[in-house]
């Protein structure tokens, strides 16, 4: 497999978020990773102090020029997620579809990255751009259920609701949508989190089929930092490895994070020891540790096919 992905996402010296927690996982699986640092910053903004810069829209475009002059623009996958500007939004999507026209088969990976917990936390000039220009762009979406709900100015308050939301997601574009994380109760109990997923798909004989899944994941108490871009790049790898089963690749893209968040965990509360809250140094992804589980994620949570 020679499958190349442009990741464009923030970038921290120490620690895992946005490409740092992208590339490795991608690597082990695979597959070759180009990326743009949106941001670079010493490490991420939960920490108590953070320094860096940010790259502007203009040097997006530099970068993604030199690129093609070198006549080596060709993906198979693009893979974006935080961006707190508009002109990078904008620019980020004309290179996606650029790259589209050169290559008809590019996948698209979107976390629209918008806010959580009825909390935006980015710009609210955003919004529009994410509904007019990057959602009817993108092959695969992973909002989280305030993002949904923002994305289609629709309450999610059942699991009716949240199909709903999904279908009409389709509608503006992504194939494959998964809900990451709502407040839908769980069957199993208050410890689990539900997330749905949506994939349709043409079959040979030319039927549409869709495919839709919920899941129930154990709660963890605690933050962690990395996790959604964790999620984005594990769902383009095995939607490419199982195409046609998104109950599989959601299983295993959510086992890869279980196993993550439960060897961190484990390592930062015995760190920190007795009584201790784990600091954020602490609480960073043991993502090289767990390179075996994300080659081969034990299956831990399953899907269930609506």
């Amino acid at each position: 497999m020679d499958c190349r992905v442009l990741s464009v996402q923030s970038h921290v010296v120490r620690g895992y978020v946005g490409n740092k927690s992208a590339s490795f996982p991608l690597q082990v699986l695979g597959f070759e990773v180009d990326t743009i640092n949106s941001v670079q910053f010493s490490n991420h903004t939960g920490y108590e102090h953070w320094k860096g810069q940010v790259l502007t829209a203009d040097e997006l475009h530099v970068l993604y020029e030199g690129i093609k002059l070198n006549n080596v623009n060709q993906y198979d996958y693009v893979l974006t997620g935080y961006s707190r500007d508009d002109s990078f939004l904008d620019m980020m999507v004309d290179i996606v579809q650029e790259l589209k026209r050169a290559n008809p088969n590019l996948v698209y990976v979107c976390d629209p990255v918008l806010g959580d917990n009825g909390a935006m936390y980015v710009p609210e000039n955003l919004l529009p751009i994410y509904r007019c220009k990057v959602v009817p762009a993108a092959d695969i979406i992973t909002p989280n259920q305030f993002e949904a709900e923002l994305l289609t100015g629709r309450n999610i308050s059942s699991e009716k609701d949240a199909v709903e939301v999904m279908n009409l997601l389709h509608s503006m574009g992504p194939d494959t949508v998964v809900i990451t994380s709502s407040d839908l109760p769980s069957p199993l109990g208050d410890q689990y989190l539900v997330a749905l997923g949506s994939q349709k798909k043409v079959t040979a004989d030319g039927t549409l089929v869709t495919q839709q899944i919920r899941m129930d994941i154990p709660r963890v108490d605690a933050v962690f930092v990395g996790t959604g871009d964790l999620f984005a790049a594990m769902l383009l790898a095995w939607t490419h490895l199982h195409p046609n089963d998104l109950k599989m690749a959601c299983e295993k893209t959510v086992s890869v994070l279980y196993h993550v968040i439960k060897r961190t965990i484990t390592y930062a509360e015995e760190v920190a020891g007795p009584n201790q809250r784990p600091s954020p140094a602490q609480l960073e992804l043991r993502m090289v540790q767990s390179k075996a589980d994300i080659e081969d994620p034990a299956i831990v949570v399953h899907a269930v096919v609506l």
